[in-house]
């Protein structure tokens, strides 16, 4: 027994091991008497081989991000003939100005499980590293990761190809839609400003923070008050862009009809974008018996007596979450259901008169597959009923994508705001 516990007992391997690491020291020293410097551990090894190839990755880094700048700057200003226009990110379908039949775009927006595909050059890590000689290549990419676009948007911006400054405005006017207030934009308030836009979130009358009873507002100029009011304001030459929500859309065209030298640009986002003598009332009359979400949601207000026609529509809170934030984190949820007031139904009726004077203004859409409230196949019929200047789909976004797709719409707002 004694012998087999010597079998497994443990050897002085460290020590005969450690005399003969000494030994070996004691020949390598020098006849001169001086050791040889101490050799640097794993550790410090390590440390000085990371740091190299850190400060090699930085570089290589530079480059590579300086020629993909290069290569989506060329791709914007020159395109191959008979090539793809320059590409639309965040976007699956393009309608012409000029009302030709709409034509599929690469799609490259964010899907609701990940992230979107890299552009079909393989930019990947196992990628080569690509210069100058790689931009032939980059040209020819035809749809494009939002991420790396975005990357290169604000790359281009340190490099002095893009400049806020040097846009026609960087100044966003945020319209909310019925029922809801400035209060909803903070998100997309928050990321406008961090990119160096100029951003005023407007309070229509009796909405937010307003102190007017929504009951007491009789027509559509009343509600849109403090929006003409503040572009009336503007400087002599300062134009601004406008981006309205759902029944902000109406709201922007009626101040596009009046006062289109103050608007670079009318961004409409899952919004009503009306026709010449269209109300909102006519418009959401086109889904009536399709939608019957809708219809369980609203609850009319008699503020005049039930005799009268009905003074305001609120919604029903309980049901309002499946209509209108569908997508939406619980957190804006929840914002939403302590912050919604009624909406005015004297300007849901009015309709609108559109002139040559709103046709000045260029338009964009801004279109939400997930939308339950306006949805996507009423959105489609109001942009071909008079066709803006471009159409962006916005994947996975339901009625309030400020709130389930933020950095998707903030991706569109800043492309719109530097298309020339």
């Amino acid at each position: 027994m004694g012998n087999l516990c010597t079998c497994f007992s443990r050897k002085p391997v460290k020590k005969r091991r450690a005399a003969a690491a000494a030994a070996a020291a004691a020949k390598r020293i020098p006849r001169h008497g001086h050791p040889p410097p101490p050799v640097p551990g794993p550790a410090a090894r390590w440390s000085r081989a990371r740091s190299s190839r850190r400060d090699r990755g930085v570089e290589a880094l530079t480059q590579e991000h300086a020629a993909a700048a290069a290569a989506a700057v060329l791709l914007r200003r020159h395109p191959q003939n008979g090539g793809p226009a320059p590409f639309d990110r965040s976007a699956s379908l393009r309608y012409p100005s000029s009302g030709a039949k709409k034509q599929d775009l690469p799609r490259s927006s964010s899907s609701a499980r990940g992230r979107s595909r890299i552009p079909c050059c393989s930019l990947t890590r196992s990628s080569p590293r690509f210069g100058p000689d790689a931009l032939p290549r980059l040209v020819e990419c035809s749809w494009w990761c939002d991420d790396v676009v975005a990357f290169w948007v604000l790359l281009m911006c340190s490099l002095g190809e893009i400049k806020i400054d040097d846009l026609e405005t960087n100044h966003f006017i945020l319209v909310h839609g019925g029922g809801f207030g400035a209060w909803c934009w903070y998100k997309t308030i928050a990321l406008l400003e961090e990119g160096g836009f100029k951003v005023t979130a407007i309070d229509l009358t009796g909405s937010g923070i307003h102190s007017f009873d929504t009951n007491g507002v009789t027509s559509l100029s009343q509600y849109v008050k403090p929006l003409t009011d503040f572009l009336e304001k503007l400087a002599d030459g300062e134009k601004v862009i406008l981006v309205g929500h759902d029944f902000g859309g109406a709201c922007i065209s009626y101040a596009m009809e009046l006062l289109p030298s103050k608007i670079s640009k009318a961004i409409f986002v899952a919004a009503a974008m009306l026709t010449d003598g269209q109300s909102t009332l006519d418009m959401f009359a086109k889904q009536a018996g399709t939608n019957d979400l809708m219809q369980q949601t609203q609850v009319f207000l008699y503020a005049n007596g039930n005799d009268n026609p009905p003074t305001a529509i609120d919604l029903d809170k309980s049901l309002s979450r499946d209509l209108l934030y569908n997508r939406s984190p619980a957190k804006d949820v929840a914002l939403a259901s302590v912050s919604m007031r009624p909406i005015p139904f004297a300007p849901v009726l009015e309709k609108l008169s559109l002139s040559n004077k709103y046709s000045i203004v260029r338009r964009f859409y801004v279109e939400t597959s997930e939308d339950n409230a306006i949805t996507l196949e009423l959105q489609e019929s109001m942009v071909k009923a008079d066709p803006p200047e471009r159409v962006f789909l916005l994947r996975g976004a339901d009625h309030s994508p400020f709130f389930s797709k933020p950095q998707g719409l903030h991706k569109i707002l800043v492309e719109i705001s530097r298309t020339s």
